[in-house]
């Protein structure tokens, strides 16, 4: 299937399957729809069949964007999470939690540390959070859209600041690719403080933790919750699994550990760690970089529930066949992500590689003649709106890099580095928070959430931190004759100030409007 281009057509397919989730609240049939409006596109102007050619190509797409070691690991980890809550190690976990972690405020606050530390890699982020800090954010009545949002915004906001991490391999290669810097990751560590909107996500979850500033659907998620209404969508599911009353605290801590000290090793082994690569081998980060992450986990993810098997069978806290039979509901809890996701690459496919979206976004920004002060608000806003239309940050960032720089070079060379930081940004912007975006329906299953209230309740959060970077990079572009250090404080220092005061602004709005709807 070759590329075609379609102008402002390539832009429907995303619009209408986002719109649909928004209005209709079901994922699946609007992912459905905007991937067949995509390829009937596709058929009409390459002269298939309008019918035969639609399924075709739709079909053929998707096996081409399946991949078979995600969905794996998904079935994976819903066993392990099964299998763990059938030997009562969440219980047991909640319980001690709980004894630990006696606030609200404590719970918040720890899974969003939890978040920042696995920062290795988005997708191991978003499951192995969610699996640990559920029994312990129930206990505490938190919402399961609270804790969704607090997954999503400590994982690709993390890992794209985080220079040891799959995310700093992908955007090194796309900075070596333009020949414009002595050193990668150099280049990439200098985008870090510029990087407002993962650095504003951490700031806005921070203060969500730690000061009761929810507004708009989440503070309403919020209200439910504390009434009982968390608005789980694996209550169901777990209720199938008798959990043990001999159940311990380790038999839920050891398999996640060995979940996560597996995945680790085999992301080293096969980036190389022990090879025979003298750049490669005993460098850790370089290993890092070098890694695929979707197999190592899968390698993680067996020998997590192998660990398990270990732990469980033997000390008859799970029978043999109870223990098979949970893996086999496990992996069956994890079918409805695995349909959405599946959908989310087959339409990210359909704008990448039949509609070409990414070259007409491209050829606006060529085509825009702009004042050189605003070029990183406007190529955040560029990339905010492309990658929130793909759902993908790579795809974003692999498109507009090898444009942005050769355009600062020529106009505004010391905005160079600003405006890599706001490419980034905004292309984390739609990995965050769009509907089709991978990361986004993997926080909402680690959650054990409801897809469409998961968006529906970040997306003023996301928006307000983008609003507030926007400003922010106006602010660069106007201080960039200031030392860089100055710079960098006026750009930050403006934008967290805005942050926090719009926080207070809309939090006490929502509350009017709540009391007013009491009454």
């Amino acid at each position: 299937m070759e590329a075609i281009q379609v102008g402002f057509l390539s832009l429907l397919p995303p619009i209408i399957a986002i719109s649909l989730a928004l209005i209709t609240k079901e994922v699946i049939s609007s992912l459905m729809i905007g991937i067949l409006s995509g390829t009937l596109i596709y058929a009409l102007n390459t002269g298939l069949n309008p019918i035969v050619g639609t399924v075709e190509t739709t079909f053929q797409l998707m096996a081409n964007r399946f991949d078979f070691n995600i969905i794996l690991f998904l079935a994976l980890l819903g066993a392990l999470v099964a299998v763990v809550t059938m030997a009562g190690g969440s219980r047991a976990y909640g319980r001690w939690a709980s004894s630990k972690l006696k606030t609200k405020r404590s719970s918040l606050l720890a899974t969003s540390a939890l978040g920042a530390l696995i920062f290795i890699d988005d997708y191991f982020n978003c499951l192995t959070v969610g699996t640990v800090m559920k029994p312990v954010t129930d206990k505490h009545n938190i919402s399961r859209a609270k804790l969704a949002y607090i997954i999503d915004a400590t994982a690709a906001p993390i890992c794209i600041i985080a220079p040891i991490s799959s995310w700093a391999a992908a955007v090194g290669s796309n900075l070596a690719a333009t020949g414009a810097f002595e050193s990668d990751l150099a280049a990439f560590v200098s985008t870090i403080p510029y990087n407002l909107y993962a650095l504003l996500s951490i700031v806005m979850v921070v203060a969500l933790c730690v000061v009761d500033l929810d507004f708009g659907p989440m503070e309403r998620a919020e209200i439910k919750a504390q009434a009982g209404n968390l608005g789980a969508v694996d209550a169901e599911v777990q209720e199938h699994y008798k959990a043990s009353e001999k159940g311990r605290v380790f038999d839920m801590l050891i398999p996640i550990g060995a979940l996560i000290i597996f995945s680790i090793l085999a992301m080293l082994h096969n980036g190389g760690f022990w090879g025979d690569d003298p750049a490669i081998a005993g460098n850790i980060a370089a290993a890092f970089g070098n890694c695929e992450a979707s197999p190592a986990l899968v390698v993680g993810g067996f020998a997590a529930l192998v660990v398990a098997f270990v732990l469980f069978v033997p000390r008859k806290l799970v029978g043999f066949r109870e223990f098979m039979g949970g893996i086999t509901e496990g992996a069956k809890s994890m079918v409805p992500a695995d349909i959405i996701l599946i959908l989310a690459w087959t339409i990210s496919g359909v704008c990448r590689d039949l509609l070409s979206t990414g070259e007409y976004v491209k050829g606006i920004v060529e085509g825009s003649a702009m004042p050189a002060f605003l070029i990183p608000a406007l190529i955040f806003a560029i990339a905010a709106f492309l990658s929130f239309a793909m759902g993908t940050a790579w795809g974003t960032f692999g498109i507009l890099i090898p444009i942005i720089v050769p355009v600062c070079e020529g106009i505004a060379p010391e905005l160079l580095v600003v405006a890599l930081s706001a490419t980034l940004a905004g292309s984390v912007f739609g990995d965050h928070c769009s509907p089709i975006s991978d990361t986004t329906i993997l926080s909402s299953t680690g959650a054990g959430c409801d897809h469409i209230q998961h968006v529906s309740t970040q997306m003023p959060y996301a928006i307000t931190v983008a609003a507030c970077c926007f400003v922010g990079y106006i602010v660069a572009g106007l201080t960039k004759g200031l030392p860089t250090a100055a710079n960098i404080g006026a750009t930050l220092g403006t934008s967290v100030v805005l942050l926090l005061v719009v926080l207070v602004v809309l939090h006490k709005l929502s509350l009017k409007k709540v009391k007013a709807a009491e009454a």
